[in-house]
């Protein structure tokens, strides 16, 4: 079979919108250049579309123009490394999906272990949080929590009231072993984040999990999160004002 011909085949089997480069056609080195002058030539004649340089994906084609593929797909190889974890989309990139803002950011932020220099990828920039916690499929929803918490002042379209009761709504639905494992996690955070995510803890069944919370802040910290008072009627205990 020709190289193009293989190609297109391959081609036609991938979903739409997912994004590839020439290691996903042959590990024969001798093909490389072949394949990836094929996927150019592909890519100027429409068949394909091109995100960055390497990358390709196949458009879904609307009566508004071609799709974008979905921002996981645009840094999928920051997120995964040979089946291996090793990063999760949050902040800008899941306010939308936690119910927080009704904005869509062209900002693709991802949480690692070890950030690098932040950089533009097609029409994304591209930047990063620093997690210390060890990042695993399980507790990547609850890490986007803690995040959201975290960067609370910085969500678009929203006020730190309006934020406290959608994360407020978000816990109560969370299983108590999900909520223990999140005071377990909120413990590698600021304190501003650990006193929040304590009274919104406590705000649904006082003192039941947030005693190793409290006895990691200073007592005489305060923390300014205004509205919270609002919406939490345990801000005193957490310092909060």
């Amino acid at each position: 079979m020709k190289i193009t011909d293989y190609i297109s085949s391959t081609i036609d089997r991938l979903p739409k919108g997912y994004i590839f480069t020439y290691v996903d056609f042959t590990t024969e080195v001798s093909k490389k250049e072949a394949i990836i002058k094929a996927l150019n030539r592909m890519a100027a004649s429409g068949k394909i579309a091109k995100l960055s340089k390497g990358k390709f994906y196949k458009p879904e084609n609307t009566p508004f123009g071609n799709l974008q593929p979905n921002q996981a797909q645009v840094v999928k190889d920051l997120l995964e490394d040979d089946g291996k974890i090793i990063g999760y989309l949050t902040g800008y990139s899941v306010y939308n999906q936690l119910g927080l803002t009704t904005q869509v950011s062209n900002t693709i932020q991802i949480g690692k272990n070890q950030i690098r220099p932040n950089f533009k990828r097609e029409r994304y920039m591209i930047a990063f949080i620093k997690q210390n916690n060890t990042i695993t499929k399980e507790n990547i929803p609850l890490l986007q929590l803690l995040d959201a918490v975290r960067y609370i002042k910085k969500i678009p379209d929203a006020t730190i009231e309006s934020a406290s009761k959608r994360l407020l709504a978000i816990i109560k639905r969370l299983s108590e072993k999900k909520k223990v494992t999140l005071v377990r996690l909120v413990l590698k955070y600021p304190p501003a984040t650990k006193a929040l995510v304590g009274a919104l803890l406590d705000q649904i069944k006082p003192n039941s999990l947030t005693e190793p919370i409290l006895k990691s802040l200073n007592p005489i910290t305060k923390y300014k999160f205004i509205g919270a008072v609002k919406v939490l009627a345990t801000t005193v205990k957490w310092n909060i004002v």
